[in-house]
């Protein structure tokens, strides 16, 4: 049985506009003032003839992060068909994602399609690649965090609070008490490896069975606190090399099932995927055991991430 109820989604721009409405929808939608704390705006060039022709204007605004700032709107009320119209009415730099308004609602928005761009500060989960084992550098969250930073010294921040050997299942538990004191308006998770890692022990144990339940918890998480999750995908993985490690045994099915859990997951929950396998493959000698990558291959991961 589908839901009746409407969907809400705050518009800070053209979508406000009754003209744009009634050219969209065929109506002019219900709608109440709404706002949304933790952002700004700022113009955006638009190209598509069509959302050029609705809305009359060429240049649109696009949210951003800043601690302080506040963005006043309107909710709209749209039927299923309707929130399919105004996802058309988007052009691809825009992405619809789930926000908190000021009044604690929650509701849809259209958000920077590339989840870093509008990022202040970001916090990073995830395991021992993440965690950059096996460069001294710090690997690509290191790279991250000094180029972020050296674009807006006072107001960017990254966090990285991977640990080797973590479970998505872990992360889900230790991330909650993590946020409050570091105030993230965005969080990279970037694990699930280890869950899909063979256990030699038990060869035959499912370890994907629970990465929806980790997943929706750190959703929810990330959601009270309005920062915006981003999935990071496994990378690629020198299977011949990986052997027995610790008593675990990385294969390639695996790796790439895990992929396809996370894909398809953000998917049908409107959560940024950002698939970081291509960067590596078939390049063995960018990986020092055939998991962990070298300083080479953290930089290749980091150019493909901010890319």
């Amino acid at each position: 049985m589908s839901d009746s109820r409407p969907h809400v989604l705050f518009s800070f721009g053209t979508l406000m506009d009754p003209k744009v409405q009634t050219a969209l929808f065929g109506q002019v939608v219900p709608s109440r003032p709404a706002s949304l704390a933790g952002y700004a705006t700022r113009p955006l060039k638009i190209t598509d003839p069509d959302v050029i022709a609705a809305s009359g204007l060429d240049v649109h605004l696009i949210l951003e992060r800043r601690i302080g700032g506040v963005v006043d709107g309107v909710v709209l009320e749209l039927t299923d068909e309707q929130l399919v119209a105004a996802d058309g009415y988007e052009v691809d730099d825009y992405a619809r994602r789930r926000v908190l308004l000021a009044s604690g609602e929650s509701a849809w928005a259209y958000l920077d399609a590339k989840p870093l761009r509008p990022a202040a500060r970001i916090l990073i989960v995830g395991d021992s690649i993440a965690y950059g084992r096996c460069d001294p550098e710090g690997g690509w969250a290191a790279r991250l965090a000094a180029t972020h930073i050296a674009e807006n010294e006072a107001a960017h921040r990254v966090f990285n609070l991977a640990i080797p050997g973590t479970t998505l299942a872990a992360v889900s538990e230790q991330t909650p008490v993590l946020l409050r004191p570091r105030l993230p308006d965005t969080i990279l998770l970037a694990a699930g490896i280890n869950d899909s890692a063979v256990p030699l022990a038990a060869p035959d144990t499912d370890g994907l069975a629970d990465i929806a339940n980790g997943l929706d918890a750190l959703a929810a998480t990330a959601h009270a606190h309005n920062a915006r999750l981003v999935v990071l995908g496994p990378i690629w993985l020198d299977e011949e090399r990986t052997g027995d490690y610790e008593g675990l045994r990385f294969t390639r099915d695996r790796a790439l099932r895990l992929r396809e859990s996370l894909r398809n997951w953000c998917a049908d929950n409107h959560v940024d995927f950002v698939d970081m396998w291509d960067p590596l493959r078939d390049r063995p000698d960018l990986l020092v055991d055939g998991i962990h990558p070298s300083g080479e291959g953290h930089q290749a991961l980091y150019e493909y991430l901010v890319g």
